[in-house]
């Protein structure tokens, strides 16, 4: 009895979320085809020019955007940015900062510090009934 071991392959779309790059800018040979999990090892760890480039200046997908802006995705729509954004773009953002921005910003770091303090808690937490657990009384 022989094994067949069969080639997982993705499509473009799931591979270039991977890659963290936007779909509709990447060549046509790659949205057209499909990409197996070797090939995206190799785009992975020796990325060809298109690629870098992609990742270098756009255009980039909303969730690499919202990161670069240091915004939630939901915090781009907020905002009004539905389309991918070049790193030019990007920048001219942050050289702008409109009101939304500032906004969707503070609300990060609200959100950031309330899952720290979360976080916190369910340490202390752990540690009071570790003790307990522990104390041979109980």
């Amino acid at each position: 009895m022989t094994s067949h071991q069969t080639t997982q392959t993705m499509k473009p779309a799931t591979a270039a979320k991977k890659l963290g790059v936007y779909l509709e800018a990447t060549p046509a040979e790659f949205q057209e085809g499909v990409v197996s999990r070797s090939e995206l090892n190799t785009l992975q760890t020796d990325p060809p020019e298109w690629l870098q480039e992609l990742r270098r200046n756009g255009p980039h997908p909303r969730p690499v955007v919202a990161a670069k802006l240091g915004i939630s995705i939901a915090g781009l729509a907020r905002g009004g940015v539905t389309e991918a954004l070049t790193t030019e773009q990007i920048d001219a953002l942050k050289e702008e900062q409109p009101g939304w921005l500032r906004q969707e910003r503070a609300t990060q770091a609200e959100v950031r510090k309330e899952t720290v303090r979360i976080k916190e808690k369910h340490a202390e937490q752990a540690e009071k009934r570790a003790a307990r657990d522990d104390d041979p009384r109980s």
